[in-house]
């Protein structure tokens, strides 16, 4: 199971500013449930000062993805665009006290909301929508999102863009073309030296982890929509699951499954396929 901090657990169990603005003056929407995290941010603002009154959140993911937004609303409250335009993806993670390496792009996906929102409120093209080459299909990450987000966190290889990013933690199809733009950004700039890898799970701690992360983080959200999830057996990295109770049956149980898949490629190994019964 991941390391949180304590500010984590707590912004995660008693997370600050969740809802909606009624009227809000600006609105960010980054991400898709079907990618297995979603954030909608709200802004309201004073017009003439230009200063953020009130900031609230929405959002579909893991405790990383509801801290990270329960974090950023808190840093950017009474600041002005400008200034709330300088808050970094590093910014929102040290405010937690860090976070997992492999849970750093939920703290990239605050800063994108941000900018959206704010882009929203003048009238502007978001960054996100600007035409870039779209690299990584399964999460929809483009190639000025990975070259920016490489340069603001001297990433250096692969496996840091997919864990700021998630590019290449579905197919893994991008993953050679992810591999291309690092060298040919890094031809040019001086990069910093590559972290270690973490340590591969074995067969039992993978099998543990998916069991946990199931039990913990998929189930409980899929019973709250009055739908339940029964895990059958895990051959290797081939989970089986059965659909329950409202899930059972319905139209979108092809998209229930592929959001299942991403929860476990996320946060326990890329290589990971679901199957329902």
């Amino acid at each position: 199971m991941w390391e949180y901090t304590d500010k984590v657990k707590d912004l995660f169990l008693n997370p600050r500013n969740v809802g909606e603005i009624e009227n809000a003056d600006a609105v960010g929407e980054v991400g898709s449930i079907a990618c297995g995290d979603a954030l909608k941010l709200f802004l309201s603002i004073d017009k003439e000062t230009g200063r953020i009154l009130d900031a609230k959140f929405q959002t579909f993911g893991c405790a990383s993805a509801i801290a990270s937004s329960s974090a950023l609303t808190e840093l950017i409250k009474g600041k002005t665009l400008d200034e709330a335009l300088t808050v970094t993806n590093r910014d929102i993670a040290e405010s937690l006290g860090g976070l997992p390496r492999e849970k750093m792009h939920c703290s990239v996906m605050g800063r994108e909301a941000l900018e959206a929102a704010i882009a929203n409120y003048r009238g502007e093209t978001p960054p996100a929508e600007t035409g870039s080459r779209v690299v990584c299909q399964c999460f929809d990450v483009t190639e000025d999102t990975i070259r920016k987000v490489a340069l603001e966190n001297r990433l250096t290889t692969v496996e840091e863009i997919t864990n700021f990013t998630k590019a290449g933690g579905g197919c893994g199809g991008c993953l050679p073309d992810i591999g291309e733009i690092l060298r040919d950004l890094w031809a040019t700039e001086p990069a910093a030296p590559a972290e270690p890898k973490p340590k591969k799970l074995t067969n039992l701690q993978k099998i543990a982890l998916i069991q946990e992360v199931i039990e913990t983080e998929i189930r409980p959200r899929l019973q709250a929509d009055g739908g339940d999830i029964e895990l059958v057996d895990i051959d290797g990295s081939r989970v089986i699951v059965g659909l329950r109770a409202m899930c059972a049956g319905c139209h979108m149980a092809g998209l229930t499954v592929e959001s299942i898949q991403a929860h476990l490629r996320e946060l326990v190994s890329p290589d990971i396929t679901v199957e329902a019964q």
